[in-house]
């Protein structure tokens, strides 16, 4: 017995893939997208960078504590559920679950716009679709497989991708222009405070992934210890980077070309030392994108897990197969994906990226409030008085940050979610009875995910390649496709427009 348990120990993350799992879900897509998105803002995203690395880190500690205080699978739901009862529970998942759907999408169309580099045919809108269809399988193949092959994934490619950024972020003030940086200070044609506000929502999209090793508790090594630990230094190692980076990018490309820049690292690594430089980071970018993509898939299968374990999301999500991977679900997710992937499809990769991002962004904010006021109820009692005031101010910082955030979202966007949100109260009628049923012992909750889902992962992966091969050698052009948006017709190219959220 001791035997199994330690061979299940050893197929766990332990804390520096956690670590890196954090920084990597972050930095996976933010990093690399963004600075010409904040460029239409000015420079003055400098602030907003600030302002939300502050809300960060208050979101980063009280996570850490919650983890510590209870280090249950789930993250979000799990605390939400505890502190307010099933009903919050069940909202917090349904949304924290769909916005991860979602955006899971942004980071498949991010990396594979970064690969456009080296592969032009990426450019035409089905070929990109049915590329991020086989990424998207191919990553829940990867999580079929266990969360250790999930683990050194996602650590060689958040190392990966961290070389060029810290690279970026240390070396590029050599070529910085102090006279580039402040002449697009605000070029938003609003006040300084509204130009700051309206960065959070993109500079918290960055920070998008600060609870993942809290979510990710049930596969990790000693929760209690290394969750906090992976939380906490995540967080600081993403930051850094952040602010570094982007502060030495609008200083070395001029604004109203970093605006029109689809891939800005690249371009100002291109800038320094020439095109083999900028096609390397370009790469690299890709690789960091797309590897992040691993350990969102983890998450999403894990959160969905939790809930229904408890009798609060359809018990299919908590069937798992020999490594303990809620197989099943993770398939339903990336049919869900691929379908999202279709429907959101547009002409260039930037403008669906944006889209996807901002919906993933807002959907999320309620998840991080209700965790941020979860731990002055969980944190009762548990904690030294001092401690337990420091820890309820951060929650306090925390939901602020997420509010202000909320208010500088997109309007028509933000009014749709939170029309979903008051919904999920018909479908927790459902809930309701399923939960009933387990615990008059009329619905086992779990069981074993059946062999073939792992080969379909597989064969759908398989199957996506062999259509985008298919259409990249010139096939779409007999498909009369016609796809949700048109193609600015400023655009000198199809996909070198940023073309970034409105206000």
């Amino acid at each position: 017995m001791s035997n199994d348990i330690t061979k299940t120990e050893t197929k766990k993350m332990g804390v520096v893939p956690a670590t890196l799992m954090v920084a990597g879900n972050m930095m996976g897509s933010g990093i690399f997208m963004l600075p010409a998105n904040l460029s239409a803002i000015g420079s003055i995203a400098l602030l907003g960078w600030l302002f939300t690395t502050v809300g960060a880190v208050a979101l980063a500690l009280v996570f850490a504590k919650l983890a510590s205080i209870d280090p249950a699978a789930g993250g979000p739901y799990a605390y939400t559920r505890k502190a307010f009862g099933d009903y919050m529970g069940y909202q917090t998942n349904m949304i924290y679950w769909l916005a991860n759907v979602v955006g899971n999408v942004a980071l498949a169309v991010a990396g594979l716009g970064y690969l456009s580099h080296f592969f032009p045919v990426l450019q035409e809108p089905i070929v990109l679709a049915f590329a991020c269809i086989a990424v998207i399988w191919f990553f829940t193949y990867a999580n079929i497989l266990g969360p250790h092959v999930v683990g050194r994934m996602q650590s060689f490619t958040t190392i990966f991708a961290l070389v060029p950024i810290f690279g970026m972020a240390i070396f590029g003030w050599f070529w910085f222009n102090p006279e580039t940086f402040s002449s697009a200070w605000n070029v938003s044609g609003q006040s300084s405070i509204s130009a700051v506000m309206a960065t959070f929502t993109f500079t918290l999209w960055a920070f998008i992934g600060v609870e993942s090793a809290s979510v990710s508790a049930g596969v990790l090594e000693n929760p209690s210890r290394n969750v906090p630990i992976a939380t906490v230094g995540g967080v600081v190692l993403a930051s850094i980077a952040y602010i570094l980076s982007s502060s030495v990018i609008m200083g070395m490309i001029p604004n109203r070309e970093l605006i029109s820049s689809a891939a800005p690292f690249a371009d100002a690594a291109r800038v320094a030392l020439g095109d083999f430089a900028g096609s390397a980071v370009a790469l690299a970018a890709a690789v960091g994108c797309l590897g992040s993509l691993a350990g969102w898939t983890l998450l999403t299968g894990q959160s969905a897990k939790a809930a229904a374990d408890d009798g609060l999301f359809p018990a299919i999500f908590a069937r798992v197969n020999k490594r303990d991977v809620p197989s099943l679900g993770l398939v339903i997710v990336a049919v869900i994906m691929s379908v999202q992937v279709l429907a959101t499809m547009s002409p260039t990769a930037s403008q669906q990226f944006g889209k996807i991002a901002s919906i993933a962004v807002i959907m999320t904010l309620l998840p991080y409030i209700y965790s941020m006021v979860s731990v002055k109820v969980l944190g009762y009692r548990k904690m030294p008085h001092g401690q337990y005031t420091f820890f309820v101010s951060a929650g306090l910082l925390g939901a602020i940050y997420c509010l202000i955030a909320l208010v500088g979202s997109d309007g028509e966007q933000t009014r749709w979610s939170l029309i979903f949100v008051i919904a999920t109260i018909v479908f927790y009628s459902a809930a309701v009875t399923r939960k009933r049923d387990i615990e008059e012992k009329h619905l086992h909750v779990g069981g074993i995910s059946p062999v073939w889902v792992r080969y379909l992962a597989l064969a759908v992966t398989i199957t996506a390649l062999v259509v985008t091969f298919y259409l990249s050698v010139g096939r779409q052009a007999q498909l009369d496709l016609h796809s949700r948006s048109v193609a600015p017709s400023d655009a000198p190219a199809p996909v070198q427009k940023i073309v970034p959220k409105e206000q």
